[in-house]
């Protein structure tokens, strides 16, 4: 199950994300917005990061605007390693590297196109396991 959120900025690309899981049968949980009506952001970043951190959702897609404020927020929970990706390799390399739970992305800067390639890569891309990712990660959360 994937957790969705997004405010107002995102809403629009959030509706193509929809549209490709739908297409694709990948469950999902959409935390919201709606609608493009303005909307503050991290109230949707807490929702999906807390569902994704509780294990409730495997992992979670986040937009807004620029895709970094929705990021932000989200990295504030605990156990939580969201990734805001603008391209395919980035996200390829979040997911074998430091294992990101949360694909954030701006609706502004990316277009639907690459989103959805990005969106692809983030969800089809196995964390590694190797031995230096895990120490790292470790790190992190320490």
């Amino acid at each position: 199950m994937i957790a969705l959120g997004c405010d107002h900025g995102g809403y629009p690309l959030m509706k193509e994300i929809i549209k490709y899981l739908d297409e694709n049968g990948i469950a999902y949980k959409n935390f919201g917005t709606f609608s493009e009506e303005s909307v503050d952001y991290p109230a949707y970043a807490k929702q999906v990061a807390h569902a994704v951190a509780d294990g409730a959702c495997e992992k979670g897609i986040l937009v807004c605007g620029t895709g970094i404020g929705i990021s932000i927020a989200a990295n504030k929970v605990k156990g939580i390693r969201a990734a805001l990706c603008g391209d395919v390799f980035s996200a390829k390399a979040t997911r074998e590297h430091n294992d990101a739970n949360i694909l954030a992305m701006g609706a502004r800067v990316t277009g639907p196109g690459l989103a959805l390639e990005i969106l692809k890569a983030f969800l089809e891309t196995p964390f590694s396991n190797d031995e230096r990712h895990i120490r790292r990660i470790r790190q992190i959360e320490e």
